[in-house]
């Protein structure tokens, strides 16, 4: 069975708790749908959230976040073909794979779209206080063009993203102390296309740290989901 969740940002207790007291095996798939927090530090502090992900039987099929390192920039990653699409994976954690944007996955005979990344509305407080900020967090032109072109030649079942369309952005979600004249939503501004052309049965993101479904698309963030709940419209 696949099972898809939200952002947990190297904390990956509740993730091993939902595998444990569900029995999950290796024929089971977790899908984190970006800032799984692994490759955060691009040190032997991400080890945390690896170690205690690679412990439990299920594959776990990461997007791209914001609040993360692109795994083909850190050294040790491998790229390997899985299910039809490309994956960065390290041979201490071969149960952790990270997908790469735009291609498309088929799993449990569901093909898988997955758009990664999103803009940190928290940039300038991160860049001011010397914390952490990755400068290609937000996909790429080469990415943009990629999903447009896959789009055009493939069905999709399923589209996993980290951030939303921009008509779907939960606006009860913004954080009051943001001035959203400075937010980036360009990313948000090209997936309303992208939603606009795809002929999906379910749509899946994170990001925006709530539990909420409008039409076919669903916010995640602690929830788990199924693909039987999805066969079943979310029931």
């Amino acid at each position: 069975m696949i099972y898809y969740t939200g952002d947990i940002h190297g904390s990956a207790k509740g993730i091993v708790a939902f595998a444990q007291h569900y029995e999950l095996t290796e024929s089971d798939i977790i899908v984190i749908l970006g800032d799984v927090g692994a490759n955060y530090y691009g040190n032997r502090r991400d080890r945390y959230c690896k170690d205690a992900l690679a412990k439990i039987k299920p594959t776990v099929f990461c997007v791209h976040g914001n609040h993360e390192r692109r795994p083909d920039t850190l050294a040790g990653y491998k790229q390997k073909e899985w299910n039809g699409g490309l994956v960065w994976y390290e041979d201490e954690y071969p149960n952790l794979l990270f997908a790469r944007d735009g291609d498309i996955f088929t799993m449990e005979g569901t093909r898988h779209l997955v758009i990664g990344g999103a803009y940190s509305v928290d940039k300038y407080y991160r860049l001011e206080n010397d914390l952490l900020w990755f400068a290609d967090e937000q996909p790429s032109a080469e990415i943009k063009t990629y999903v447009e072109d896959q789009i055009t030649k493939n069905r999709i079942d399923i589209v996993l993203s980290h951030t939303c369309p921009y008509k779907y952005e939960p606006r009860d979600a913004f954080l009051p102390i943001i001035d959203q004249s400075t937010v980036d939503d360009s990313t948000e501004r090209w997936l309303d296309g992208i939603e606009e052309k795809v002929d999906y049965k379910a749509w899946l993101c994170g990001h925006w740290h709530i539990e909420k479904q409008i039409d076919k698309l669903r916010f995640l963030f602690h929830d788990v989901v199924s693909l039987e709940m999805i066969n079943r419209g979310f029931k």
